[in-house]
């Protein structure tokens, strides 16, 4: 089935847009794919650039551009649902696809934060380009620290880790202290889907204050967050079961 059952309720596998409302749409996107040559992994393709896209959008002036970017994030989350779907309808799941899906998230989270950190620029390059593109560094970092896990778990001849490990401690202490950071739910700011939507609203009050001050906090914000996740999510993942 192209989207099985409980695949909506998995702990870390679905962003919370694909459940509200992104994976009601994208099953009929997929079924017009399956008319039609397409394979998986050209729409993974397409994805990524959708996403890259969207990062060299928010780096444009005006409102206009931020609004571009947010459009191009949703058509990258509508191909992010696709292409699996339609490698689970047409029986073509490959390991190949899935890798070609994890480089497509990396390349859009950091071009977006890039983006937005060019866009916050009132001379290029400054301070806030450079804060950009740290962000995008620690963004990328957070997800190698995830997939890492499984390159060390095949290394020593383990299966992949579950979903249960991830939360499960040698020290209650830092169980508590995840469970705490996760129900803020900062590290979403420098998601795609949460910061081009956030961007648009800086964008909205820029343009009402007639400066860059709200991007301007908007990045110095996800580059704080993504320094501080990339040590607790290291933290975390040591702390855990998942390399046990």
């Amino acid at each position: 089935m192209a989207q099985p059952p409980g695949h909506l309720e998995r702990r870390n596998g679905e962003h919370w847009a694909g459940v509200l409302y992104m994976r009601r749409l994208s099953i009929y996107v997929t079924w017009l794919f399956t008319k039609t040559s397409v394979t998986p992994n050209q729409l993974t393709w397409v994805m990524t650039v959708a996403g890259v896209a969207a990062g060299f959008a928010l780096a444009l002036p005006g409102l206009w551009a931020a609004v571009l970017a947010a459009l191009l994030i949703q058509v990258y989350l509508l191909l992010d649902c696709s292409d699996g779907e339609l490698a689970r309808w047409t029986g073509k799941t490959s390991l190949a696809g899935v890798y070609l899906d994890r480089v497509g998230a990396y390349f859009a989270e950091a071009a977006v934060l890039a983006g937005l950190g060019w866009r916050a620029s009132a001379v290029l390059p400054d301070w806030y380009t450079v804060f950009g593109f740290a962000a995008a560094l620690g963004a990328i970092l957070i997800k190698a620290e995830s997939d890492l896990v499984e390159v060390a778990r095949a290394k020593g001849g383990l299966a992949a880790s579950s979903e249960a490990s991830a939360v499960q401690f040698r020290s209650g202490l830092l169980g508590l202290g995840r469970r705490v950071l996760a129900a803020t739910r900062f590290h979403r700011i420098v998601q795609p889907i949460e910061l081009s939507l956030l961007a648009v609203v800086a964008a909205v009050i820029d343009l009402i204050v007639g400066d860059l001050t709200a991007t301007r906090v908007l990045v110095v914000a996800c580059l704080a967050a993504a320094a501080l996740q990339t040590v607790l999510h290291l933290i975390s993942i040591m702390a855990s079961r998942r390399l046990a």
